[in-house]
């Protein structure tokens, strides 16, 4: 029986061998600049002129191409409980083109990180609108990360260190993704600025499971009870005061704690809300630094936070609040936002 190489001829294996390594290689090279070409999360220097939608799920990935762009000039920065405020109605009070780029569970690091994209590409934006809620007022060490995948090397002032995340299976899959996109073959899976609806269609809402899912209001926040004032350490507050002092002047800046259910927030009197109090003092403290700087507080009790049926679970409201928090916006574009029941001004 003969064979095309002889087990006994290491010259003919040695051959084999470099024609099978050169061919992997040059197949990992052809794939290697496939992806950085479509670039599917736009933050390689080099690539396809072309504009990228969002196609990832981990927004860490997606959105750090988003606040680079130029098609906008504003930006939404939060957790998901800023992700119902829709940039088109904003845009016009604002005179502006507003990116959404909060992202769920994101971090006081992780927002802030991404802030300094969006700042370092825009050093003169329109205007800003931070949207905090808990993990903003957290006392201890300084949470960074999240179990989820949050890519540093598009966070840097640097767009090199970016190609090595273009080395991954999960690379080459959204490349694929994006480039079915960009040839239209198959329409964008999230909003081109950065907003895409992700609770149900509010024809579906079931009021009665709704509310026995959510917490209940403890008997404190039916009457008031003094919270004492306190220090206490919060390593965010550094992250935000630098965002603050990094936004320039000309640019309006809104900073709004957010309406989380009542029934989630900490009972008056109690620890809790001593920590929440400290946080909205030094975040008051911090906005009256920067002349100009908004602070609406919807994180109290109000006619927002009290009603369950304003609510899909203890943290995300519903259509009409959505709309209801972004009117109060809309009027505070132009200067201090009107008085109302459903926030306190923290600041001017």
């Amino acid at each position: 029986m003969s064979s095309s190489i002889s087990s006994s001829d290491p010259a003919s294996w040695a051959r084999f061998f470099r024609r099978a390594a050169a061919s992997a290689a040059a197949g990992c090279a052809a794939i290697f600049a496939f992806v950085a070409l479509v670039d599917p999360w736009g933050v390689l220097p080099f690539s396809i002129p072309a504009e990228r939608p969002p196609v990832s799920t981990n927004a860490r990935y997606a959105f750090a191409g988003l606040a680079r762009s130029d098609r906008f000039d504003s930006a939404i920065i939060g957790t998901s409980t800023s992700r119902m405020l829709i940039p088109d109605r904003l845009n016009g009070p604002f005179g502006a083109r507003f990116a959404n780029l909060a992202m769920n569970a994101a971090t006081a690091y992780e927002q802030s990180r991404l802030f300094e994209v969006f700042i370092r590409r825009h050093p003169a934006p329109r205007a800003v609108i931070l949207g905090l809620d808990h993990v903003w007022c957290e006392p201890g060490p300084l949470q960074r990360f999240t179990p989820r995948p949050f890519p540093e090397a598009f966070y840097g002032a640097s767009p090199w260190p970016a190609y090595r995340e273009m080395l991954s299976f999960y690379a080459v899959q959204e490349a694929v993704k994006q480039a079915a996109v960009l040839v239209g073959l198959k329409p964008p899976p999230y909003g081109r600025d950065g907003y895409t609806r992700f609770l149900p269609p509010d024809d579906r809402y079931d009021a009665a499971r709704v509310a026995a899912s959510l917490p209940p209001l403890p008997p404190e926040t039916l009457r008031h009870v003094e919270t004492p004032p306190a220090r206490i350490d919060l390593p965010a507050m550094a992250l935000l005061e630098r965002m603050v002092a990094a936004t320039p002047a000309q640019t309006r800046l809104v900073v709004m704690f957010m309406p989380l259910w009542l029934g989630t927030q900490a009972a008056p009197g109690t620890g809790g809300a001593a920590v929440t109090e400290a946080c909205k003092r030094r975040v008051a403290e911090i906005a009256r630094a920067r002349p100009g700087t908004v602070v609406m507080d919807f994180l109290r009790a109000s006619p927002i936070t009290r009603d369950p049926t304003h609510y899909w679970d203890p943290m995300h409201y519903r259509d009409a609040i959505a709309e209801r928090i972004m009117a109060h916006l809309a009027r505070a574009a132009d200067g201090a936002p009107d008085a109302s029941e459903d926030f306190a001004a923290l600041a001017p």
